[in-house]
């Protein structure tokens, strides 16, 4: 009896850290949707788009980590969102300056949409561990950090489009991973849990973009 309560009691944490991450992803989401609609508009330079991308970074190592589980946390979750939202204004003034941009952004936006639901609902329904990836996926991520480094100075195109199907494919290794670690327990903080889909969604979102951009007339 003492180990069916222990079971439900533990069902009910994660079903609420599962409602939360949900309910604040999906506002998290919309508002950096806004501030990116807003830095379309104003048509801000890639140089605002750079400082406002660092910005968010540094909060996410140096701020969330100390206010993760104060309700604080959930002002700079929507503090680097927003941030980060700012940041792909130039981007898609400048794919929505080309002739079939209108077009291209929405397949990314779909193909997004599509990538998360899809792998989130496997690994909500098959409620499988998926925790054996982490080690690959901190290699893989590493090895993609210096690629990108490295293509700053080689100006590869076709690197760069190995490295946004790599970046896809990295990402949507997250969202199982992090998907996972909520559903069997093994993440219990709905702020840090929603920081990592949302940074997962959005650099498919970028990478998708960027993939079909080169496909097309640009």
């Amino acid at each position: 009896m003492a180990i069916q309560s222990i079971d439900r009691a533990s069902e009910l944490t994660t079903n609420k850290v599962l409602r939360d991450t949900y309910r604040l992803l999906s506002m998290t989401l919309l508002f950096s949707a806004f501030t990116a609609g807003i830095s379309y508009f104003l048509k801000l330079p890639h140089g605002i788009s750079l400082v406002c991308t660092l910005g968010a970074m540094g909060l996410l190592w140096f701020v969330l980590p100390k206010v993760a589980n104060s309700s604080k946390g959930i002002m700079v979750v929507f503090a680097v969102t927003g941030l980060l939202g700012i940041g792909l204004g130039p981007m898609l003034n400048h794919y929505l300056a080309t002739s079939n941009g209108t077009t291209m952004v929405a397949t990314a936006l779909g193909g997004t949409g599509i990538i998360f639901m899809g792998l989130s609902a496997y690994a909500l329904m098959t409620k499988k561990d998926f925790s054996f990836m982490g080690g690959f996926l901190m290699a893989g991520f590493i090895v993609v950090i210096l690629a990108m480094v490295a293509n700053i100075f080689l100006n590869m195109p076709a690197l760069s489009i190995v490295l946004s199907a790599a970046i896809i494919l990295l990402m949507s290794g997250f969202i199982l991973f992090d998907t996972s670690r909520i559903v069997n327990g093994g993440e219990t903080n709905y702020i840090m849990a929603t920081v990592g889909l949302y940074l997962s969604i959005y650099n498919i979102f970028q990478s998708l973009l960027m993939l079909i951009g080169m496909g097309g007339d640009d």
